[in-house]
């Protein structure tokens, strides 16, 4: 593996609160979670700047208030394109995740998830909920919102691998970007559930969700919150590891049609049939010991395009 090098952080212009990555190549995935992870494949990425942190409610306001932008889940659903969706659902909102008074079975539905209207990336949890933290990520960013963003900021989105390879630190292969321990010495190294999940919430009064972008510490690259805290959209439609050959533009042996890519991605156990998705990476404060252990770097997550919830937000790449 070539040893990424990486420059200070910027303070002004196209590329402030940004680190340079030098590209090479890595061991990509991983045999020991799970089966979408498999095989660990050698993949190689170019030069690229990517953010310190991901975009924070504060970065995405100034991004509304320049160009007057409303997110996905501002904008109620059309009940022609969810066949036998309730009228009264046709509503702007998003998925909120309510945690139940106690345990549940963890391998039947997400009964911890509550789709609330009027909630978004100004209110987290619905119109009753308080304001966003200005400096925590900001969450219900569905990828046409981070697309969006992105193109605004003249950037773009991060491929699987780039995220990956952003996301390890310099430690090829490690099962986490800080090692081999998920808790080095009993530190939390990164904004994950404390407790048994979904129902014992140990986090500290008023970080029971997300946490500042800075909360935790830096991967060896300098890069913040590349694991926990929120899950990360990538450009990537989701498809299986192909076992070799991988590379920043195609790691996941992807068809060569855009159009083919996106229609492959799409569940065919949904209940609503063509639905594609991206791969979603990094995991979330929602991830824990005992349910979704996706708090590492080659974890991944086919997140529906039309999906927002609480713990989804983004961060953009600048390619050299």
């Amino acid at each position: 593996m070539a040893e990424a090098a990486v420059t200070r952080t910027k303070t002004q212009g196209r590329f402030a609160g940004m680190r340079l990555l030098r590209g090479g190549s890595f061991r990509m995935g991983s045999d020991d979670f799970y089966a979408d992870e498999r095989p660990v494949r050698e993949a190689r990425v170019g030069d690229f700047w990517i953010d310190e942190t991901p975009v924070t409610t504060a970065a995405f306001a100034r991004f509304v208030a320049a160009t007057g932008y409303v997110t996905f889940a501002e904008i109620p659903p059309n009940p022609a394109d969810y066949p036998g969706m309730a009228l009264q659902m046709a509503r702007a909102g998003s998925l909120v995740f309510t945690p139940p008074d106690g345990p549940v079975d963890l391998k039947g539905p997400a009964t911890w998830w509550r789709f609330v209207f009027g909630a978004d990336w100004r209110k987290p949890l619905g119109p009753a909920g308080p304001d966003a933290p200005p400096d925590h990520p900001a969450v219900h960013i569905a990828h046409v919102d981070a697309a969006a963003y992105a193109r605004w900021a003249r950037k773009e989105l991060p491929s699987e691998a780039e995220w990956e390879y952003a996301a390890r630190g310099g430690l090829d292969g490690a099962a986490y970007a800080w090692g081999e321990e998920l808790e080095p010495g009993g530190q939390a190294m990164a904004k994950t559930w404390q407790g048994v999940f979904p129902h014992e919430n140990l986090a500290p009064p008023g970080l029971e969700r997300t946490s500042p972008v800075r909360a935790y510490p830096p991967n060896g690259h300098g890069l913040y919150d590349m694991i926990g805290n929120v899950w990360e959209w990538t450009d990537d439609w989701y498809a299986l590891p192909a076992a070799a050959g991988a590379s920043g533009a195609a790691c996941c042996g992807k068809p060569r049609s855009e159009e083919l890519a996106a229609a492959q991605s799409c569940d065919p156990a949904s209940p609503v049939a063509g639905i594609p998705r991206r791969v979603a990476k990094g995991g979330s404060h929602l991830c824990a010991p005992n349910y979704c252990q996706r708090y590492r770097p080659a974890a991944r997550w086919p997140q529906p395009i039309d999906t927002t919830t609480s713990h989804m937000s983004f961060r953009c790449i600048v390619r050299r």
